[in-house]
């Protein structure tokens, strides 16, 4: 038998007693609108090969390989392998791989000139401890913001690459890493729900356009302590078989990156797009 549940009172929903390879379409409405609504959904107990987890993901939208060559999957290059080949030839932790994700709170995909709507992981090697995922609001973080803030940011566009303004881009192969900014308004709305979230992410961010260079920085360090609402955050501790989604619209998440570097954390990931105004779902 289907249940939904919240998992917080302004993120995070989970999902169980359904079998996404077989869902059909009205379920999978139902499950999408509970999605919209919560900002990260959970789906646990699902059994799940790698074309059945890319072809779940196709519903949510188009799925584009990720920017990172170096961690695609050899023959589906739209899914990425986290957590695979984290020792050096040497034996030494590759820390690019053990730590993805965990540098800080981020949005997927700011560095596209389309950002990915969605992200979609599906447990496959679970530590016995740590390893956990961390979501917050962005709804949450718009409602927080001074009145004075929204205004002055209204209208005002980001300017967002890979690799940030400190340019952590060894993910990427050499003939990636010198595209140019994408630039997204940093206060947005939502295209589907049409409630307004702040769109932001520190790591990614180089400067917020029509300021000077000390406006900008300041004001990037005023959103990054204001993005993270405690009271909008929810912490997924993963289960082999879970499958969780977030909107990269509306919300932020980091890996806590503390679990034991000798045994496996492994998830298969899928980057979605936005289907095209004239596409519908399905």
């Amino acid at each position: 038998m289907v249940q939904i549940r919240k998992l917080g009172p302004h993120i995070g929903v989970e999902v169980s007693g359904i079998d996404l390879r077989t869902i059909d379409d009205a379920m999978f409405d139902t499950i999408y609108k509970a999605w919209l609504d919560a900002n990260v959904m959970v789906v646990t107990g699902q059994e799940l090969t790698l074309q059945a987890f890319l072809a779940h993901s196709r519903r949510f939208g188009p799925v584009s390989p990720h920017p990172s060559k170096s961690t695609r999957h050899p023959e589906i290059p739209e899914i990425t392998m986290l957590g695979v080949n984290k020792f050096n030839p040497d034996g030494s932790l590759n820390q690019a791989i053990y730590r993805r994700g965990a540098e800080g709170w981020h949005t997927d995909g700011a560095y596209d000139e389309v950002p990915f709507k969605a992200t979609q992981l599906f447990g496959v090697a679970i530590p016995d401890r740590g390893g956990d995922t961390l979501f917050a609001s962005g709804y949450a973080a718009y409602a927080a913001m001074p009145q004075r803030l929204k205004e002055r940011l209204d209208g005002a566009i980001g300017a967002f690459t890979y690799g940030g303004r400190r340019k952590n881009n060894a993910l990427l192969n050499p003939e990636d890493r010198d595209r140019p900014p994408a630039r997204h308004r940093i206060i947005r709305t939502h295209p589907e729900t049409g409630r307004k979230s702040l769109y932001f992410d520190p790591g990614k961010i180089l400067a917020i356009e029509g300021f000077t260079p000390s406006d900008s920085d300041a004001l990037i360090e005023e959103l990054t302590a204001l993005m993270i609402q405690p009271d909008a955050e929810y912490r997924h501790r993963w289960h082999v078989g879970d499958v969780v989604i977030w909107d990269n619209r509306c919300s932020y998440h980091k890996a806590a990156g503390d679990y034991p570097p000798e045994q496996d954390r492994i998830h298969w990931r899928t980057s979605i797009k936005d289907w095209p105004h004239h596409v519908t779902r399905h």
